[in-house]
C-alpha cells in the first residue's frame, strides 16, 4: 500500500511570519503487484493449451521375405510419375519409372510455383489416371503414384515442400526412394540441353 510520510523535515524558518509547506514524500509498495503477477502468470499457464509438436507420420513398407516377387504389387508405368529434387530447387519430373537407360524419357524441369508448377503437373497427373480408370484401360485399384528421389544437391526444404504437395493434392501413393545413377544421367543431359 502507499503510504504517506509526514514527518517534517525539521529545516530552518526563513523568517517571522512565513510559513514552509511540508515536503511530503511518497512510498510505493509493490508487494501486492507480486501477488497480482503470480496471479497472472497461474492464470494463463493453466488456461493456455501447451503446443504439440507437429510430426508426419510415415509408414514404411513390411519387407516380407517369404513373398514371391510375381505376388507382390506392382505398378504401372502409366501411372507414375518419377520427381527428381536437384539443387536451386528444381524438381526434374517424367513420366514412368525410367529404369532404362537406352530409352531415355522426356525430362522436363519445374518448380516449386503457383503457376506451371509441380502442382500442376500433379493434378494433371492424377486427372489423367482417374480418365484412364473410368474408360477402362486401368483397374479400379489403380492410382496415381509418384516416385520421389532426392538428390545430394536438393535442399531438406525441397523434400517437406513435395510431402506437402502429395498432402495438398490427397495424392495417396508416393514413395521416396534413393536416386540412381540413371536419373543423374537424365538430369545432366537435361541441364545441358536447357543450358542450366
Amino acid at each position: 500500500m502507499a503510504e504517506m510520510d509526514t514527518s517534517s523535515g525539521g529545516g530552518h524558518k526563513k523568517g517571522p511570519g512565513v510559513k514552509k509547506g511540508k515536503k511530503l514524500s511518497t512510498r510505493v509498495d509493490l508487494t501486492p503487484m507480486v501477488d497480482l503477477g503470480f496471479l497472472l502468470i497461474t492464470f494463463f499457464m493453466f488456461t493456455t493449451t501447451l503446443s504439440k509438436p507437429k510430426t508426419m507420420q510415415i509408414n514404411m513398407p513390411y519387407k516380407d521375405e517369404q513373398i514371391k516377387e510375381e505376388e507382390q504389387t506392382k505398378i504401372k508405368a502409366s501411372t507414375v510419375i518419377s520427381v527428381l529434387l536437384s539443387k536451386n530447387h528444381r524438381i526434374y519430373y517424367y513420366e514412368g519409372i525410367g529404369d532404362d537407360a537406352t530409352k531415355p524419357p522426356e525430362v522436363k524441369v519445374t518448380y516449386f510455383k503457383p503457376k506451371d508448377g509441380i502442382r500442376d503437373v500433379l493434378i494433371n497427373k492424377k486427372k489423367m489416371v482417374e480418365d484412364l480408370k473410368r474408360s477402362g484401360a486401368l483397374g479400379a485399384k489403380d492410382q496415381a503414384t509418384i516416385i520421389i528421389k532426392p538428390d545430394v544437391t536438393s535442399t531438406y526444404e525441397d523434400l517437406v515442400n513435395i510431402l506437402d504437395e502429395m498432402s495438398i493434392n490427397d495424392i495417396r501413393v508416393y514413395a521416396i526412394v534413393d536416386i540412381t545413377d540413371v536419373d543423374k544421367e537424365f538430369i545432366t543431359a537435361t541441364e545441358q540441353a536447357n543450358g542450366l
